[in-house]
């Protein structure tokens, strides 16, 4: 049973949130793609307009490799960055204050054709990365933190579902109808500053994470208030005590550290896991498909006037997708859609490859192609595409979050960056093979998650730390010791503790 009454508010934040962090990361994954051919003709007419004479090929290759990987870059500062900002200004306050990096960024790319810079575009991908970076931290942070057990993985899943409703909005803008025509593209990067708009106007009035105000700022006062605006009913006694239960009132616990958290070995597995689910996640090959989908679909053999429209479909066949994994999440649970997802994906793969290689022979071969792009997208958005997020912050306790979700983010952009710079040259050298590459790191995430991944639905993030608690080697005595290293206090001591903390009137129980 969800024992949430009156959801409006919780579903409020969830879709602000998500509409000014993750969207904006889907929107800028797929928006250079529809103007790629103007940026490049951009590049060269300023690179000629300088020196006197066209840019070369390669050049041209590397500078618009460049262009889409260094987003990833942004991503990684905005991951090592987001940890303090965090601590210090709580999770929405960080949703709301990195809306200054997005807006700086429209305003870069969105005016670097007019100022003949293709330096202000690359630099404005950097800072877009960087939002990007710190909203993937903060956002699904707060998700997890302002939702019941009951439906966490579902509110997790806004974060993915707004990834592909970014994805697909920037596949629509950049139709030739819209903005896809050369005059216009600038107006594709100009228009990240809307959801930014948005969010800034409405978040200021929603709720801060109960958790934070409660085990990080102290303030019971506050954190009942917010968990009363979420959960839609006056007596949250039992949500602030179960806060208290999870985390052994962890007012005298402070924040652990990256090479803290590295070194504790109740949370060994934990982190492996997030660290291979997050590397998966973008190593699998999605990048590679959003990022250059009309090459991909130009080399399938479909005609070009038609490739925007086809390009469409896959926007459409994720949002589907998501929206359906975020419905069955808390049915099926993370393990079987992630385990699935991945599965799926390596036998598309092997399909395409196959397809690719015999098109010529075969006229309706490139149709083939375009039902396994489509398939892959599909099973890769029923699970891998959102529950790495919902994972990581699962695995963890208060206190290590910000530094798992750290981790988390530093191998999510560095495996980002990876795909974007190197797809263009794998995809050269290999032909029609190279998906096999991604084929293959789809069998190793789907063979370790099998052997390791516990289900962790409807369960208590102590109740997760239990599950992990016999691979990590250490007795659940042990289990909290590592995770509370505060002197440990006795019964009596916990319960005056307890009781002192909550002070709404009700009839208090102490931690047994």
């Amino acid at each position: 049973v969800i024992h949430v009454k009156d959801p409006e508010i919780l579903i409020v934040a969830s879709l602000t949130g998500a509409f000014g962090s993750s969207f904006l990361y889907g929107y800028n994954l797929s928006v250079v793609n529809a103007p790629a051919v103007y940026i490049k003709k951009f590049y060269n007419e300023t690179w000629e307009r300088r020196y006197g004479f066209s840019v070369d090929e390669s050049t041209l290759t590397l500078l618009w490799s460049i262009t889409v990987s260094i987003f990833a870059i942004g991503g990684l500062v905005g991951a090592i960055i987001v940890t303090p900002i965090v601590k210090f200004f709580g999770r929405k306050c960080t949703l709301l204050l990195n809306n200054v990096f997005a807006v700086t960024a429209a305003l870069l790319m969105s005016f670097s054709l007019l100022a003949g810079s293709f330096e202000m575009l690359i630099l404005g991908r950097i800072i877009m990365g960087v939002d990007a970076g710190i909203s993937l931290s903060a956002l699904p942070m707060y998700l997890s933190e302002i939702s019941p057990k009951e439906i966490r993985g579902s509110l997790g899943q806004v974060t993915a579902i707004f990834i592909c409703v970014g994805v697909f909005t920037g596949q629509v803008l950049g139709l030739p109808e819209i903005f896809g025509q050369e005059s216009r593209w600038p107006y594709l990067f100009g228009a990240i500053i809307v959801p930014s708009l948005i969010q800034v106007v409405i978040l200021p009035f929603l709720p801060e994470s109960p958790r934070y105000l409660l085990l990080e700022k102290h303030n019971t006062s506050k954190a009942e208030k917010a968990f009363q605006t979420f959960l839609g009913k006056d007596d949250v006694s039992h949500e602030v005590e179960e806060v208290l239960a999870e985390s052994r009132v962890q007012r005298n616990t402070k924040l652990v550290s990256i090479l803290q958290l590295l070194r504790t070995r109740a949370v060994r597995w934990q982190v492996i896991t997030v660290v291979v689910t997050m590397g998966c996640y973008q190593l699998c090959g999605l990048n590679a498909i959003w990022y250059y989908t009309n090459s991909i679909f130009s080399e399938a053999g479909i005609n070009h006037e038609t490739i925007p429209y086809v390009t469409l479909s896959t926007g459409a066949v994720e949002t589907v997708a998501a929206v359906f994994s975020g419905l069955v999440i808390e049915r099926l649970g993370r393990r079987p859609l992630l385990i699935g997802g991945f599965g799926l994906m390596v036998v598309f793969f092997a399909v395409l490859t196959v397809s690719l290689t015999l098109q010529k022979t075969v006229h309706w071969l490139p149709y083939l192609s375009i039902f396994c792009i489509l398939a892959i997208i599909a099973s890769f958005c029923i699970g891998p595409g959102g529950i790495p997020f919902v994972l990581t912050g699962e695995f963890f306790q208060q206190s290590q979050r910000p530094a798992a979700f750290m981790i988390a983010g530093t191998v999510n952009w560095l495996s980002n960056f990876a795909v974007g710079l190197l797809f263009p040259f794998i995809q050269g050298g290999l032909q029609t093979y190279c998906f096999l590459v991604f084929a293959a790191i789809c069998f190793a995430g789907a063979a370790y998650l099998f052997f390791v991944l516990p289900e962790t639905k409807n369960k208590t993030f102590h109740e997760i730390s239990q599950a992990f608690a016999k691979r990590n080697k250490v007795s659940l005595e042990m289990q909290e010791i590592n995770h509370y290293p505060g002197e440990r206090k006795s019964s009596a001591e916990q319960e005056s503790t307890f009781t002192s903390s909550v002070n709404n009137g009700e009839t208090k129980k102490g931690i047994v």
